[in-house]
């Protein structure tokens, strides 16, 4: 389901003396954080105005107007940072994590509901789908082969199933 905010990432610490947050992105590259010019903090309606942002190894590291103190950065440890879906442009084919859990999976043979996906776990080569049916979880393989469609505004992925993924075959 297509969101107005998403959660992209979490102030995880302080770089400096004058406000710089780190913040570790939820996102395949945290350049992409780069291109907003505000944030919004999670469970509150501030907005807040980007000064700076740039990629440091695997974190991010921000400079938000008003946030000119490590006493003030540090206040902001462990807040969730969302963006307006508005603002965010994706690539054809790529899909926020927010965005597809609650998703319907199908498979693309049949039509038969495979479960919801519950979960998406980053491994490096690819991501991993968790797809819930029935209290039991199931690990799907994000790759083209296996992901046919995906539509997030109806909340549906179309997958072709790989052999020994939702049955007993080896």
């Amino acid at each position: 389901m297509k969101k107005d905010f998403l959660e992209v990432g979490q102030v995880v610490g302080t770089h400096g003396v004058r406000g710089t947050m780190r913040v570790k992105p939820w996102s395949d590259d945290g350049d992409f954080l780069g291109g907003f010019k505000r944030f919004y903090l999670k469970n509150s309606d501030a907005a807040l105005k980007v000064k700076s942002v740039k990629t440091h190894g695997a974190v991010v590291l921000l400079d938000i107007e008003g946030i000119d103190t490590i006493e003030k950065a540090e206040a902001m440890r462990g807040k969730v940072l969302l963006i307006s879906r508005e603002d965010a442009k994706l690539p054809e084919g790529r899909y926020f994590v927010d965005e597809l859990i609650g998703c319907k999976a199908i498979d693309n043979d049949n039509g038969d509901l495979l479960g919801i996906i519950t979960d998406v776990s980053k491994t490096g080569a690819n991501d991993v789908w968790h797809i819930t049916r029935d209290d039991k979880e199931y690990l799907v393989p994000a790759i083209p082969d296996v992901i046919i469609s995906v539509d997030v505004e109806k909340e549906i992925a179309i997958l072709k199933v790989l052999k020994g993924i939702f049955d007993d075959e080896n």
